[in-house]
């Protein structure tokens, strides 16, 4: 048992930080405009609706019924709008602001800045904190797949760093606007692939005596609701903002059909008895 929770964490491992990868293509550019950010925070939210819908209130819908499972995720909408109020929002800057601008322009053009970067950073912390999650059920899988055979882990192992690769690059590339250091952004993502060999370890030593599977999918559809109210609520105004009303749209449609897709290509790699 212990040799195959050794292999598992391993695998998972190789597929939780391929999001370094992604978090590398970032750093070894150079910083965006605020156009291009706004597509890519566009992209963004696509990725965490697709995961937050199509994935884990999906699941949970499937695994323990439609009435629970949708109970379970606006649990997590109403939990998160109750603590947005307590979170203070940099905002944009307000026509004040902008009067103020004409008559420093050097100096309102800085604190203009200063806001916009204020709010990418909150939101690639926002999508760090909803892939990390979405990473957690991974390590499960993986786990679980290593338990059938090396080769099922395996396979699942590089299908998910592929599908990992892309996240990364939604991380890092916030946190390398906001703060202009590649080590923060690179950091960050890194540390959100260290989700999956959570989920190994969580899954090998405490979830087979003090957690049900339907509390569990319960807890991940929540975590959707969650995770749909942050990215409605945060990133979809960044992407307007920045990259204008057609065009964020446009990259959220994209970044859906791109989660879709990889979320099916990590679908055949398991067993039919398996699912993420």
């Amino acid at each position: 048992m212990v040799s195959q929770v050794l292999v598992a964490l391993g695998l998972s491992l190789v597929g939780g930080l391929s999001t370094s990868i992604g978090a590398l293509f970032v750093v070894l550019n150079e910083a965006p405009n605020l156009k291009v950010l706004g597509l890519l925070q566009g992209f963004a939210a696509g990725l965490m609706l697709s995961i937050s819908f199509l994935d884990l209130a999906h699941n949970a819908i499937n695994s323990i019924g439609f009435l629970k499972g949708n109970l379970w995720f606006f649990s997590g909408v109403i939990f998160f709008a109750i603590v947005a109020n307590f979170i203070p929002e940099p905002s944009l800057a307000q026509g004040s602001d902008l009067t103020s601008k004409k008559k420093n322009e050097d100096e309102g053009g800085k604190d203009m800045m200063k806001k916009h970067r204020r709010q990418v950073l909150f939101s690639g912390i926002i999508t760090a904190v909803g892939i990390s999650l979405h990473n957690f059920p991974e390590g499960m899988a993986v786990f679980l797949g290593s338990m059938k055979g090396l080769r099922v882990g395996l396979n699942l192992a590089v299908a998910i760093a592929l599908h990992n690769i892309p996240e990364g690059v939604a991380v890092a590339l916030p946190v390398y606007f906001a703060t202009q250091s590649k080590w923060q952004a690179f950091k960050l993502a890194t540390l959100s692939g260290f989700a999956e060999p959570l989920g190994v370890i969580i899954v090998a030593y405490l979830f087979p005596s003090s957690l049900s599977p339907e509390i569990l999918e319960g807890l991940l559809g929540s975590v959707g609701g969650v995770m749909a109210f942050l990215t409605l609520h945060e990133m979809l105004p960044l992407a307007f903002d920045y990259a204008g009303q057609k065009q964020a749209v446009k990259a959220v449609f994209f970044g859906m059909a791109f989660m879709s897709a990889s979320l099916y290509f990590l679908e055949i790699s398991l067993p039919a008895e398996m699912s993420l």
